[in-house]
């Protein structure tokens, strides 16, 4: 994964700014510090994830701003919702991300990226006549891994 350049962190906070001028909401700092957070986070995450990376960090912003504006920056396609988590919902932001899938092993917890295969181009004419807006699509597989059957 590569680190946020200040090209990407523009782009995608133009995508999150026009999502709350439409929305009839303003670029509050703490919003501001957790577009900055998660665009800084690499890997999967959680909301509590970030909460605790305020807690331990001179920047301030509450659980609140944290649920709130990681809802806004869902709708606004800035990251993703993922299947993984066992207590709460985990996150990646989309900038470095190649679409892709995930493998997860119920044994270990560990999860494997697989490649994306163009399966939402099969689905969005069938989606699209039913009115449903697509943010966005994710294949989940569970099971378990070699590594942990051959132990």
């Amino acid at each position: 994964m590569k680190k946020v350049t200040q090209k990407d962190f523009e782009k995608e906070r133009g995508k999150y700014l026009a999502y709350l001028r439409q929305h009839g909401l303003r670029l509050t700092r703490g919003r501001e510090l957790v577009l900055k957070r998660v665009l800084e986070t690499h890997g999967h995450f959680s909301c509590e994830d970030l909460v605790k990376q305020f807690k331990d960090s001179k920047e301030n912003a509450s659980r609140a701003t944290i649920y709130r504006a990681m809802t806004e920056l869902l709708e606004a396609q800035v990251i993703r919702q993922t299947a993984f988590g066992k207590k709460h919902n985990n996150y990646e932001h989309l900038y470095d991300e190649k679409p892709h899938h995930h493998a997860f092993c119920v044994r270990s917890g560990k999860y494997f990226e697989l490649p994306d295969l163009g399966e939402e181009e099969k689905y969005l004419p069938i989606l699209k006549k039913m009115g449903f807006e697509v943010l966005g699509h994710e294949v989940h597989f569970y099971g378990i891994s070699k590594e942990c059957r051959d132990s």
